[in-house]
């Protein structure tokens, strides 16, 4: 298969994030450096989509509008009556999912949560500013973002939903059928099935240079962002993790994964399978552009944009704290590349990871851990309510 052009060696961020960066170290875990050249394997997955989700939405939301699309699939969730002819067509949908497969561990998932509860501020920093950041480095996989309007949109209202997907997907029992989560994953799958037809219809998108907004490639890559990047950050944030932590992330975005459309033979079981998927998607990438730096600058700038805190010098600070993340998690040469400031008052954020150090010495008591655990979900709750009442 013709590779987009999309498709090189990488030669700049991530190419220096695997050789000087965080990334050699990860390597270290894997019994040999994978081989570039095995990465063609996955150039087919760049022309590939989500092609049950894509009929639902073309004979529903692209029918009757979005938000009446995505009310109806709330109102079959919840199981309320509504007309046979939509009932039939999401029905057919749900048949396509596997709700509860086989190789499903509840406790594993409840270990991933547990964790991504107990990460508190913390994890919404990692995810912010080193998954979420971090990702505008690449040119291809941003793409989507600029042909739906996202800078126009502004950040606010996309971290806003970040925020929210996040904290909904990792409450108790989230996951179980007719849960927040489940529900929110469903009704996001539907946002990116929306979001390709109408880019493949109306934009000017070349599949050739870039290959089918929203692939599963780039599926996948967004899934290790949660998974596998998000564990990287928490331990650069002096987090202690468990072992039965790492293996339920890894089973929860596994799961999921699955719920969003990605196919199960490419979501991976353990860290070093992640690692080795993730060395393959980002040293293929081209990369970053004017788009990337020009997604970054507007995260950055975000906070001051932002209805909270409610006052300028409040909101100046939370930029420059975030820059401060920003520059530690990502480092000088990606920061160099997206166009991000260094900061100098930023830099009391650093008193937040003496504090995890402190707190984390003891998490092998389990009374600790649960106490964090549910320290932690408050934060998550707190947080989600201020973007949504501010923004």
């Amino acid at each position: 298969m013709k590779k987009p052009e999309r498709y090189k060696i990488n030669t700049t961020s991530f190419s220096y994030y695997w050789s000087k960066g965080i990334g050699a170290k990860l390597l270290d875990k894997l019994p040999n450096k994978p081989n570039l050249a095995d990465a063609d394997q996955y150039i087919p997955l760049l022309y590939q989509y989500d092609e049950a989700c894509d009929r639902l939405v073309e004979h529903l939301h692209l029918k009757i509008g979005f938000t009446k699309g995505q009310q109806l699939i709330r109102d079959y969730l919840q199981g309320k009556a509504i007309e046979s002819i939509y009932d039939k067509l999401i029905s057919d949908f749900m048949d396509t999912l596997a709700i509860e497969p086989q190789w499903l561990d509840w406790q594993k998932v409840q270990q991933g949560i547990a964790l991504s509860q107990r990460s508190g501020l913390t994890g919404l920093i990692v995810l912010r500013d080193y998954c979420l950041m971090g990702g505008y480095e690449s040119s291809a996989i941003n793409k989507p973002l600029i042909f739906t309007g996202a800078l126009k949109k502004g950040a606010v209202k996309r971290l806003t939903e970040t925020v929210t997907f996040w904290v909904d997907i990792t409450a108790d029992q989230a996951l179980r059928k007719g849960g927040i989560g489940f529900e929110a994953i469903l009704l996001t799958r539907c946002i990116h099935s929306f979001a390709r037809l109408n880019i493949l219809k109306h934009g000017d998108w070349v599949t050739e240079k870039w290959g089918i907004p929203l692939n599963m490639w780039d599926m996948l890559a967004t899934n290790l962002g949660f998974s596998l990047v998000y564990l990287i950050g928490l331990k650069q944030m002096k987090f202690n993790l468990l072992e039965s932590e790492i293996n339920g992330i890894m089973h929860l975005w596994k799961y999921i994964g699955s719920l969003l459309g990605i196919p199960l033979n490419l979501l991976p079981d353990t860290e070093e399978e992640a690692i080795k998927a993730l060395y393959y998607w980002t040293m293929t990438q081209k990369e970053g552009d004017q788009d990337s730096i020009a997604l970054a600058q507007a995260l950055m700038e975000e906070p001051v944009h932002a209805a909270y805190p409610t006052n300028k010098f409040g909101r100046k600070l939370m930029r420059e704290v975030h820059l401060y993340y920003n520059n530690y998690l990502l480092g000088n040469y990606s920061c160099n590349l997206l166009g991000l400031e260094k900061t100098t008052i930023g830099k009391i954020a650093y008193f937040n990871m003496l504090k995890n150090k402190k707190e984390n010495s003891q998490i092998l008591k389990d009374e600790v851990r649960q106490q964090q655990i549910r320290k932690g979900r408050k934060v998550h709750e707190g947080v989600k309510e201020i973007y949504l009442k501010y923004n």
